[in-house]
């Protein structure tokens, strides 16, 4: 089956194929050029990730870490090595089979929410749905449900101005989910805002993943990292380290916090 026919026809969510990781890097790197002068971002990296694992990656400023990202959503493609996405190697698709891929397995969430201004949070959440094609009255729907599984139900026709920070991304991540995602990359999740905040919605990633989606998180903090089953750490474009632990728990690091004042 091709990738446009299952970008029309996805797999149930958190299904993939059989005994494969949903990522498998080999020997990846990625070299930019200005002019004379080749930058290479990523050298020799090789990365698996299970289905149904929280893999926080972490890494100072310059480190390569946005470019992974950018590698493993499909937005961007390596000057060498191979991407196998559920057992398909994507690293050479053509643009439409990189487009289709990313309707029907991903699901992004940006630092800075990247929200159309002045629509509200359903059309911003069914956005994704429209350029699948699917009809108005099912991507409505599936927006509004996408909207109650974030704990905004009755904010459908709130805007941007009219949400706080948290809301507007707990909008982000129902637009993630609207197109019954995979694999959720999320980079810098919590960057833009407050303690509490931060914790409200980690403990929604952490929910979303136990509830059989496999999420991939970009951050420079350890706090937030901490909050992952897995941390694989980026230096210079190669991976320095890649380990399990335990992770924290938000919800109940949330539920420790003092309330705030009114």
């Amino acid at each position: 089956m091709s990738f446009e026919t299952r970008a029309r026809h996805p797999l149930p969510q958190g299904q993939a194929v059989a005994c494969e990781p949903i990522i498998r890097l080999a020997g990846i790197a990625k070299t930019y050029k200005t002019g004379e002068v080749e930058v290479h971002a990523l050298v020799d990296v090789d990365l698996t990730v299970e289905t149904i694992e929280m893999v926080a990656i972490m890494g100072p400023s310059g480190s390569g870490k946005s470019t992974l990202m950018n590698l493993l959503g499909c937005l961007d493609q390596p000057t060498k090595g191979s991407y196998l996405f559920e057992g398909r190697e994507v690293a050479t698709l053509q643009k439409r089979d990189l487009s289709a891929l990313r309707l029907s397995a991903f699901g992004f969430v940006f630092q800075g929410f990247q929200l159309i201004a002045r629509t509200s949070a359903l059309d911003n959440v069914a956005l994704p749905l429209v350029y699948a094609d699917v009809p108005v009255a099912e991507r409505r729907a599936r927006a509004k449900e996408a909207l109650g599984r974030v704990g905004l139900a009755g904010r459908e026709d709130h805007t941007s101005a009219q949400l706080s920070g948290g809301q507007q991304q707990r909008v982000a991540i129902a637009r993630a989910l609207v197109n019954r995602p995979r694999l959720i990359l999320a980079d810098e999740p919590t960057g833009a805002l407050d303690t509490r905040t931060s914790m409200e919605v980690l403990g929604l990633v952490q929910s979303l993943h136990k509830g059989g989606i496999t999420v991939v998180m970009v951050t420079h903090e350890p706090d937030i990292a901490a909050y992952a089953d897995r941390l694989v750490v980026v230096r210079d474009g190669r991976i320095q380290s890649d380990k399990k632990q335990v992770p924290h728990d938000a919800a109940a690091d949330l539920a420790a916090m003092p309330e705030q004042a009114a």
